[in-house]
């Protein structure tokens, strides 16, 4: 009998898992004496070196905890050198809030948006700054005061369902489970 010569890639669908050849795979050990877990985690040998250690999970975590980046700086380099990083690293901050649903930094639905809109306060307005809008909106649009305008009437309902969806908003934040 013949023997086969055929493999198990052949037409489609392929017969066996992508990457389940038959070749070894190289697979660096971790560089940490004794260890024989595969070191996948790069670390530096030493500050700007392009020289890399390569950890286990385990090994990386023990390596980060002894780390210590101001290391050989005094007191007033090493305030320099945070200061000077925070500087440049602000605009990734400010960039949060330039996300694509909107204004504001996306803690807020759309529908709280524009209950903000309708009180007429910025879109990081805390909930005091709110009840004052939503008071003084109300005072000025309430129908005992304005009797007989059908417009401040229709303004006064909108300006409670907006403080509603607000206030159901803080509330659902700030509560806590027992």
């Amino acid at each position: 009998m013949a023997r086969s010569t055929r493999t198990n890639d052949w037409g489609f669908p392929r017969w066996r898992e992508y990457g389940a050849s038959r070749e070894a795979t190289t697979v660096r050990l971790c560089d940490r004496h004794g260890c024989g877990e595969p070191g996948n985690c790069p670390a530096p040998k030493s500050p700007n070196s392009p020289e890399r250690w390569y950890f286990c999970q385990v090994h990386a975590g023990e390596y980060n905890r002894g780390w210590n980046y101001f290391e050989g700086l005094d007191a007033e380099e090493a305030a320099e050198r945070e200061r000077e990083e925070r500087r440049d690293a602000s605009g990734y901050e400010q960039s949060r809030h330039q996300s694509w649903a909107g204004s504001g930094d996306g803690t807020r639905s759309r529908d709280e948006m524009r209950s903000l809109e309708v009180l007429e306060v910025e879109v990081d307005a805390s909930f005091d700054e709110i009840r004052a809008a939503w008071r003084r909106l109300a005072k000025s649009n309430h129908p005992d005061v304005r009797p007989g305008d059908a417009d401040a009437a229709t303004r006064f309902q909108a300006i409670q369902a907006a403080y509603e969806v607000l206030r159901t908003a803080e509330e659902r934040r700030s509560w806590k489970p027992a």
